[in-house]
C-alpha cells in the first residue's frame, strides 16, 4: 500500500455543499484550532480549506469523521494553488518550542500591524500536534493529528481576515461577514481535468450525481464531462474491494 495518495481528498457531510463546491469551488471558512500546545489558553480561528492524501485503504475512519461526500483532485492542481502538507509537530521537542517562541512574539499583536507577525500567523496556520484537541460538533476532543496526513489551502489577501479570536468566532453577525469576504476575495476553483475523484456514499447515489453534473455544469465541453462521469465511485464499492 502506498503511504500517500497522488491525490487530495475533501470531504463534507452532505450533497448539496459537494454540489455547491463543484459547481463554484471550494470556499474558504474559518476553523478553530487548539493552540495550547503553542502557549496560547484557548482556539483562534484560521481561514482554509482542508484536505487529506491518505490512501484509499485507510479512508474509512476519515470519513467516519467528515463525511461520506468528497472530492479527490491532483497534486500538480494543488501544488498550482499554493496548498501545503502541515508541519506536524511533537510536543516537547524543539521545534515545538521554536513555534512557542513565535506563538509568544505574535500572539499580542494585531493582525493588521506588521508584515512579520503575519508571516509568523501564516506558519501556525500551517503546524499542528502530532496529537491534540479538535471541535467536533461544538465539543472539543482528542484526535491523533498526524494520522490524517492534511493539507490545506489557507488563503492570503489583503482583504480576508488572517485569524478571529473566538469570541469574534462565536459572533454570528462576524463570522458570516467574514465568511464573505473569504467567498468574494478566495474561492479556490479548478476544472474537470483536475478532478481525479468524485465520492458519494453508495452505488445508488451515483445517478443523482451524473444528472448534476449533466445539468449544472453543462457549461464545459462534452469530452471533459464524459471524462468528469468516470471519476465517480462510491464509497460502498471502496470498501467491497478492500
Amino acid at each position: 500500500m502506498r503511504p500517500r495518495s497522488n491525490s487530495l481528498f475533501h470531504f463534507t457531510k452532505n450533497e448539496e455543499i459537494l454540489f455547491d463546491i463543484m459547481k463554484n469551488g471550494f470556499w474558504p471558512r474559518y476553523c478553530l484550532e487548539d493552540i495550547q500546545w503553542q502557549g496560547g489558553k484557548d482556539f483562534v480561528a484560521f481561514p482554509m480549506v482542508c484536505f487529506c492524501d491518505i490512501p484509499l485503504a485507510r479512508i474509512n475512519d476519515h470519513v467516519d469523521s467528515y463525511g461520506s461526500y468528497g472530492i479527490g483532485l491532483s497534486k500538480a492542481w494543488a501544488e498550482k494553488n499554493n496548498l501545503n502538507p502541515l508541519i506536524y509537530i511533537s510536543s516537547g521537542s524543539a521545534l515545538s518550542s521554536c513555534v512557542k517562541r513565535i506563538f509568544k512574539h505574535t500572539k499580542n499583536t494585531k493582525a493588521e500591524e506588521n508584515t512579520p507577525a503575519d508571516d509568523s500567523r501564516y506558519l501556525i496556520a500551517h503546524s499542528k500536534p502530532t496529537v491534540g484537541k479538535m471541535i467536533q460538533e461544538g465539543v472539543p476532543v482528542e484526535k491523533d493529528f498526524y494520522q490524517e496526513s492534511e493539507w490545506r489551502f489557507v488563503p492570503s489577501h489583503d482583504e480576508v481576515t488572517n485569524y478571529l479570536r473566538r469570541d469574534q468566532f462565536e459572533e454570528k453577525n462576524i463570522l458570516e461577514e467574514k465568511h464573505a469576504k473569504t467567498r468574494e476575495f478566495s474561492s479556490l476553483k479548478f476544472v474537470p481535468s483536475d478532478v481525479s475523484y468524485v465520492f458519494v456514499p453508495k452505488d445508488s447515489d451515483i445517478p443523482n450525481i451524473i444528472n448534476f453534473m449533466q445539468n449544472q455544469l453543462d457549461h464545459y465541453p462534452s469530452a471533459d464531462l464524459k471524462i468528469l462521469f468516470s471519476r465517480v465511485i462510491s464509497l460502498e464499492s471502496i470498501r467491497r474491494d478492500m
